[in-house]
């Protein structure tokens, strides 16, 4: 039925060869493993309804433009695949298919190796500057709460969008009152051992 939520739980598993103390093994329970959260590994439950603005993370064909940091617009939920609409960019409009894939995060923080069967995706309303670099948008809503930290940052922000009426900017200081400018923080550090 259309506007309803669907859930998709992923599988997990811990390779066995990384646990060198059988007694640990007990701890590593499902609901354990299905809290685990790290950055690149999608969450064990993913909610979605047709319409919810998504983002890929991982490269699954760059030949036809879909990599890490695409975003698509789902289309149509089945139980082992996901239809969406590629939405900006040179293959704007083309509807691919998105499997559920075995997903291990390439730096792992326990010490084990952690591997999740799940849909390579994330809900996607917003993005960080990091992951707009490359893409051109009609709309860009800026927020930056603290000033930039990196140099070239905020150029990378601001010329993501096709014109200047296409972005809006939200500036604050840390008592929530609004400012007209930013600053692009430079930490002099970074070039003492170039």
């Amino acid at each position: 039925m259309p506007g309803e939520e669907t859930e998709f739980f992923s599988c997990n598993s811990v390779d066995r060869s990384d646990i060198h103390n059988e007694d640990m093994l007990h701890i590593y329970t499902p609901e354990f493993l299905n809290s685990l959260r790290t950055s690149g590994l999608p969450n064990h439950c993913i909610k979605l309804k047709v319409g919810t603005p998504i983002m890929l993370m991982r490269n699954i064909d760059q030949a036809e433009g879909l990599c890490n940091g695409t975003r698509l617009i789902v289309t149509k939920l089945a139980v082992h695949v996901i239809d969406a609409k590629v939405i900006g960019g040179k293959y704007h409009g083309n509807v691919i298919y998105i499997p559920r894939v075995p997903i291990s995060p390439s730096q792992s923080p326990w010490p084990f190796k952690l591997t999740r069967r799940q849909f390579p995706i994330i809900v996607s309303y917003a993005m960080t500057i990091n992951k707009s670099q490359g893409q051109s948008l009609d709309y860009v809503g800026l927020y930056l709460p603290k000033d930039v930290f990196s140099h070239g940052q905020i150029y990378v922000a601001v010329s993501r969008v096709k014109s200047k009426k296409g972005i809006k900017i939200l500036i604050h200081d840390e008592t929530k009152q609004a400012k007209t400018s930013t600053t692009n923080v430079v930490y002099k550090e970074v070039f003492h051992n170039i």
